[in-house]
């Protein structure tokens, strides 16, 4: 009991933090521009670090020189950390970028990262990555290096085959498409066919509605079904929530959550609550997001248990 009267004072300590960088900006003291130096010496290292891979994966495939229209796009570093009252704390670092290539302009794209791997076997929605569900990831069992090459086939659709760790090869067929369904109204439906070597074939199924009351509030429930060869059951998920802009990258939202897999003694594996804020903390390219959940998680033989959740994340974009 007194763990959980604790964490809602833990919490309010913590909410400061998020503007701590950001009111750093406004100061002009010798520790303030240190640490703004160290900042944007990080991020330029990042991307430099990426422009060479990118010139050096580019010489691969022709002569073109990487600066006659090569980018580096959606590179985003993320350091997470996460607890839960029944699993603790854990930390893990994700990263992922794509190379638009001069020598594959009009005809195929690289990417590279690092994130959780059946997450991205799977081509799992963000809604219900383990980050956002407050879930425990240990970085060795659960994460893996990936690196792969895409083709895009069509305006909605796109290859992807790529390796992770260990020299394993998967393989994705993707398609996405969006209906405005009037003027305030839009439903988006995403489909994975994948294969690898420990689901075998399976796909992976997301449907989202969006219902705006105005420009700034939206409603969404979004949907997401995954099977494979190897389990013959759904893992599903499913979450309704609204989601409040304030512009700049500023966002609340409440969302009721809930996942669960057919076939199992429990369908319903774990459904819960949770808050999430988010606000660049430093110029427009270090994001952070603080994201608060109550669950009842169902864990084995068990009575279904209660456990509150935290999430603190920065992700540097490069």
């Amino acid at each position: 009991m007194q763990r959980r009267r604790a964490f809602p004072l833990a919490l309010i300590l913590m909410l400061p933090a998020f503007n701590a960088v950001q009111a750093a900006e406004n100061t002009v003291s010798p520790e303030a521009a240190q640490q703004d130096g160290l900042l944007e010496e990080s991020r330029r290292q990042v991307r430099d670090f990426s422009l060479w891979l990118g010139e050096s994966v580019n010489d691969w495939f022709g002569d073109r020189p990487f600066e006659e229209g090569g980018q580096v796009t959606n590179g985003r570093l993320g350091l997470r950390n996460l607890w839960r009252q029944d699993d603790g704390w854990s930390t893990n670092v994700r990263f992922r970028a794509r190379f638009d290539l001069p020598n594959l302009r009009d005809k195929a794209y690289v990417f590279i990262g690092r994130q959780n791997e059946r997450e991205l076997l799977t081509d799992q929605s963000e809604t219900f990555t383990r980050e956002q569900l407050l879930l425990e990831e240990r970085r060795r069992e659960d994460q893996t290096g990936f690196a792969g090459l895409g083709l895009a086939l069509r305006e909605n659709l796109d290859f992807r085959v790529g390796v992770r760790g260990g020299l394993k090869f998967y393989t994705q067929v993707r398609y996405r498409k969006q209906w405005a369904l009037g003027a305030q109204d839009r439903i988006e439906f995403r489909e994975t066919i994948f294969w690898n070597n420990k689901d075998k074939f399976g796909s992976t199924t997301a449907l989202d509605y969006e219902h705006a009351f105005t420009p700034t509030l939206s409603l969404h429930w979004q949907n997401a079904t995954t099977i494979s060869e190897n389990t013959d059951d759904f893992a599903w998920g499913s979450s309704l929530g609204l989601f409040r802009r304030f512009g700049d990258d500023r966002m609340l939202s409440g969302e009721m959550v809930v996942t669960g897999e057919t076939g199992a003694q429990e369908n319903v594996d774990e459904y819960g609550v949770r808050m999430k804020w988010t606000q660049p903390v430093y110029r427009d390219w270090l994001i952070g997001e603080l994201i608060v959940g109550h669950y009842w998680p169902q864990r084995e033989d068990r009575e279904r248990d209660r456990a509150w959740g935290l999430g603190v994340n920065l992700e540097m974009r490069f």
